[in-house]
């Protein structure tokens, strides 16, 4: 307890935090404008090679974070095409890393909820004469379960890593440090209670929005 007290009371918990949510936020809400969408888009279209897309993003929904980090890192070092951005170790980079990460979970696990859906709702919805766009939003209201689940996926994805925002963030207090970097300092430093009470911080930040975004699904 005292431990958790101390972290509580810590002079830069909150900007830790505060940049915890702000990258992860910004990064859920991107991939999900994209991936929702396209997962969509994807489910509902018969192509010549969706088999082999498919397997893109189950692939994609398995990358390890600390290959996505050093992939962003080469993209945006000095060196890189990205390099003029002057990313690197910044929160824009974390952010692009935690994109590429949710992005297939968002896009794949969405296709698949919309796949899922009754083919009789399908040719309901055709025979009503809706447009394509209204047919995607219908079928996408009915998967809304399933898609609520890929946005859960994805920011459990994301809020809980620690590879890839090491690599491209640099871990440098006061500008690019988060909960799971500032939990790995603390355990290399041998601050094995206070790790754990940063720890049990990310768990309930990780519950109150699990809880918001399924009260969201309900409505």
């Amino acid at each position: 307890m005292e431990d958790l007290l101390r972290a509580l009371t810590s002079s830069d918990l909150a900007e830790i935090v505060a940049l915890t949510l702000r990258v992860t936020g910004i990064a859920l809400i991107i991939s999900t404008i994209i991936g929702a969408p396209l997962g969509a888009l994807i489910g509902l279209s018969k192509f010549r090679g969706k088999s082999f897309v498919r397997a893109l993003l189950y692939t994609g929904m398995g990358l390890p974070p600390v290959v996505v980090g050093l992939f962003v890192y080469l993209i945006l070092s000095r060196s890189g095409p990205l390099g003029s951005l002057s990313w690197l170790f910044t929160p824009s980079a974390m952010i692009v890393a935690q994109i590429v990460i949710a992005l297939p979970l968002t896009t794949g696990l969405t296709m698949t909820s919309v796949e899922s859906v009754s083919p009789e709702l399908k040719r309901q919805i055709a025979a009503l004469g809706a447009t394509r766009s209204q047919a995607a939003w219908t079928i996408l209201r009915e998967a809304r379960i399933g898609v609520t689940a890929a946005i859960v996926a994805a920011f459990g994805g994301i809020i809980s890593e620690v590879g890839a925002v090491m690599l491209v963030g640099g871990n440098i207090a006061g500008q690019t440090r988060v909960l799971t970097t500032a939990i790995v300092l603390n355990t290399r430093q041998g601050d094995f209670s206070l790790a754990l009470a940063l720890g049990l911080i990310l768990l309930i930040l990780t519950f109150i929005v699990n809880t918001a975004l399924m009260k969201l699904q309900g409505r």
